[in-house]
């Protein structure tokens, strides 16, 4: 053994063993440098981590700042884009205002020259309707002076048109004009006798009964050698409001004619025949006579007229109410055309062009709505 290793070596007291002192002094140095090795270490990396972790907060602040930025610069762009809609928002209801406002204006100037053409179309169609109705007055004045002979012929035309219908067997003659006389005579004929009788007619339309007709008509009546006579009017005398007799001379309106006429016709051939059973009474011509101006004969013949009066009477009455009901329900449709065409002419008006036209409801068909007599084609039904 070496001196050195001699005297790193130690015996120990209390049990003699051999203690190396080297060995014990280089544990302890091997401890104190692991120890501070260890700390030195875990220092180093704490420091490491703490550097780490600075450098990951940094980086975390870092990249919060930026987020941030960019959220505040993400906000300040959407308060940009936010007041830019309000402005834009406010321009477009300045200038929608402005637009209402111009149209408007534009509606009114529209509807001022529209009401004053429209004004002035109604002067004209009102200078154009006093026209027509003062031409139309004078037309009136001048038919009027031969109304009376117009009318007239109108009805001695349907007098001799319903005779020679009804009465086939019998012969109806025509008074011409210019000749003296009444307008219609008719001969009561029957299969087994011929000219049983006569019938002498006068058509009358004016708008006054003139009593001297009867006179004149009696002497026509001697001349013509006719039976019976008889004046259809279509004014009656003035105390009269229906058919009857006056002087020997019947007086009806063109209603009671036809049964008048039947009933005198039928009279007629009775005496006739009642004649010829007594050609030897030399006086049978002047009781028949008497018999057909009596008044039991009066009696008898508006008895047998008075049923085909009221039926005709009835059917007049039937007719007016019918009128009524189509005249009602033309009103009723011009009133919705009327309406219509106000309709559409208001939405025209605010519209304008915008609205199709309807060429029915233009402006000469306006003029038709208001004044539907105007309106041709129409049929009641």
């Amino acid at each position: 053994m070496s001196k050195i290793d001699q005297q790193a070596s130690i015996k120990c007291p209390e049990c003699g063993a051999q203690i190396d002192v080297n060995d014990i002094l280089h544990r302890q140095v091997e401890a104190k440098v692991r120890k501070s090795l260890g700390e030195s270490l875990k220092k180093e990396a704490r420091e490491a981590a703490d550097d780490e972790k600075s450098e990951q907060i940094k980086s975390m602040q870092e990249e919060l700042d930026r987020q941030s930025k960019e959220i505040r610069d993400l906000n300040k762009t959407k308060a940009e884009l936010a007041r830019e809609k309000r402005e834009k928002d406010e321009l477009k209801e300045r200038l929608d205002a402005e637009a209402e406002q111009k149209i408007n204006k534009a509606r009114l100037e529209i509807r001022k020259d529209e009401k004053a053409k429209a004004q002035l179309e109604m002067e004209k169609k009102d200078i154009t309707i006093a026209q027509l109705n003062n031409k139309l007055q004078d037309a009136q004045r001048t038919a009027e002076q031969g109304s009376g002979q117009l009318q007239g012929e109108v009805q001695e035309l349907a007098i001799e048109k319903w005779l020679t219908e009804s009465f086939p067997l019998d012969t109806i003659s025509e008074i011409k004009k210019g000749v003296r006389g009444a307008d219609c005579l008719h001969v009561v004929n029957t299969r087994a006798r011929q000219n049983c009788g006569t019938i002498y007619y006068e058509s009358k339309r004016t708008r006054t009964f003139q009593s001297t007709w009867i006179e004149k008509f009696k002497k026509d009546l001697r001349e013509q050698n006719a039976n019976v006579g008889v004046i259809v009017t279509e004014t009656m005398p003035r105390d009269m409001d229906r058919m009857g007799l006056r002087e020997g001379i019947w007086i009806c309106s063109f209603e009671e004619f036809k049964g008048l006429c039947k009933v005198l016709r039928e009279s007629v051939i009775q005496i006739s025949q009642s004649a010829a059973a007594q050609e030897n009474r030399s006086d049978k011509m002047s009781h028949l006579y008497d018999y057909l101006t009596s008044n039991e004969f009066k009696l008898q013949i508006e008895a047998i007229v008075e049923g085909f009066t009221q039926m005709q009477s009835d059917l007049n009455t039937e007719r007016r109410a019918m009128e009524n009901l189509w005249k009602k329900r033309e009103k009723q449709i011009d009133k919705v055309l009327i309406n219509t065409n106000h309709m559409y002419s208001s939405i025209r008006g605010i519209a304008g062009n915008v609205v199709p036209s309807v060429p029915q409801l233009e402006f000469q068909s306006d003029n038709e709505a208001r004044n539907p007599r105007t309106r041709k084609g129409r049929r009641r039904p």
